[in-house]
């Protein structure tokens, strides 16, 4: 008989009130970052924000091009830009959020596979974990205490 893992992940499922003066700052910069998507084909527009370890924030928006695969999604647009402009600045905190063009409420927000290994990466290289926040339904939010929660058997350097 094959031995069973089970995998539980905790995730708190916050009202806008309950989340902190930090979480708050970064999911507004999420939203607004959302805002400055280009996203012309799929008219899905995606913010992520940072908080790093200094309190200042960073954002990023997915990128779309008419090559579908030379776009960014707004995770990696953030960790990458942060990482050229503040590479020994920790990250505290990561935040996502989605809207489709036509519609202000934001969507549940949840990052695809590449994102959350390059995610992977950059809780791996700082060495402790990175919570993150994403934009659920009805104006809720869930809070994740660490990215490794999104993606639980990730690849690190460790595995090469």
């Amino acid at each position: 008989m094959a031995n069973k893992l089970t995998i539980n992940i905790d995730v708190d499922v916050l009202d806008p009130a309950e989340l902190t003066a930090d979480e708050m700052k970064a999911m507004q910069l999420a939203q607004e970052a959302a805002n400055d998507a280009y996203a012309p084909y799929s008219n899905f527009l995606v913010g992520a924000a940072l908080l790093l370890e200094d309190g200042s924030l960073f954002k990023g928006s997915n990128q779309e091009n008419a090559a579908y695969p030379s776009g960014l999604c707004a995770e990696r647009t953030a960790l990458f830009s942060k990482s050229a402009y503040y590479p020994h600045t920790k990250i505290k905190l990561i935040a996502v959020t989605a809207r489709r063009r036509s519609e202000q409420q934001h969507l549940p927000a949840m990052p695809c596979g590449a994102c959350r290994q390059v995610m992977a990466e950059y809780e791996f290289k700082q060495k402790e974990p990175i919570p993150v926040l994403l934009q659920a339904a009805d104006g809720k939010y869930h809070r994740l205490k660490s990215v490794s929660d999104l993606l639980p058997f990730q690849f690190t350097p460790d595995h090469l």
